[in-house]
């Protein structure tokens, strides 16, 4: 028996975030599959990296600068999806940032980094849901163990990924009907720049799997898009080896 395989070459993919870490790594991986995709991120010089980064590698990758917490960032973008790849086929979700509680933050602070990584992440969906109602498609959301561990000092960012996790698995039984498949990853500890570490600390936690390379998550994604068209990842669980937790 054969088992059957979802192909990625010139599906439509955007990744939100993808400029560092798990975003950064899951571009060039999905390159490699030879998708057609359309990244973004905040600061141009990431964004650059990340496209020489996978560019070459097969596929197509182009992106622009945009906030997923601003209403005009997240037209933008999709204003580039309908303009450079006509429609959309898959949308990773992913763009976040490191939030302190409430109590340790600015008012501004702290609201920024809501609309960053729960409402962000809502309106994309939105937003991509209305360009996959016709042909279907699938969405991932990349979310984070925080919400179940619960540790001190990242209450706010937990709330926001717990948030993710009970959207995530809602909206999975709201749309399979329209052939909509939703994908729900919950990573532990991932070497990327919202870790706040140096990269010498990152490394020598990796060493001793205590930590993950962000291409390993990228991995995990790839593997939930490219199974059969009658499976559903539900959610998927990774953590190092040693994850603390907390």
């Amino acid at each position: 028996m054969t088992i059957e395989k979802t192909e990625l070459a010139g599906k439509r993919i955007l990744v939100t975030g993808g400029t560092t870490g798990i975003g950064r790594a899951t571009v060039a991986l999905l390159a490699e599959q030879g998708a057609r995709i359309l990244t973004f991120g905040r600061h141009e010089a990431e964004l650059q990296d990340s496209l020489a980064n996978a560019r070459g590698r097969g596929g197509d990758v182009q992106g622009l600068t945009a906030d997923v917490a601003t209403r005009e960032g997240v037209a933008a973008v999709f204003a580039a999806v309908d303009d450079k790849l006509g429609g959309l086929d898959i949308l990773v979700n992913n763009a976040g940032i490191a939030i302190k509680p409430v109590q340790d933050i600015s008012d501004e602070e702290w609201r920024y980094g809501v609309e960053t990584d729960f409402v962000g992440y809502l309106a994309c969906t939105r937003a991509a849901l209305a360009r996959m109602q016709s042909a279907g498609g699938h969405i991932v959301f990349v979310g984070s163990v925080s919400a179940e561990q619960k540790s001190p000092g990242v209450s706010t960012y937990a709330a926001t990924k717990a948030g993710i996790q009970a959207y995530a698995e809602t909206l999975r039984k709201e749309v399979a009907k329209n052939h909509i498949r939703v994908t729900f990853i919950e990573p532990g500890l991932v070497g990327a720049d919202l870790q706040g570490m140096p990269v010498e600390q990152q490394r020598e936690k990796i060493a001793q799997d205590q930590m993950l390379y962000a291409e390993e998550l990228a991995d995990t994604i790839l593997f939930s898009l490219t199974r059969s068209a009658r499976t559903d990842v539900v959610s998927l669980r990774v953590e190092p080896r040693l994850q603390d937790a907390g």
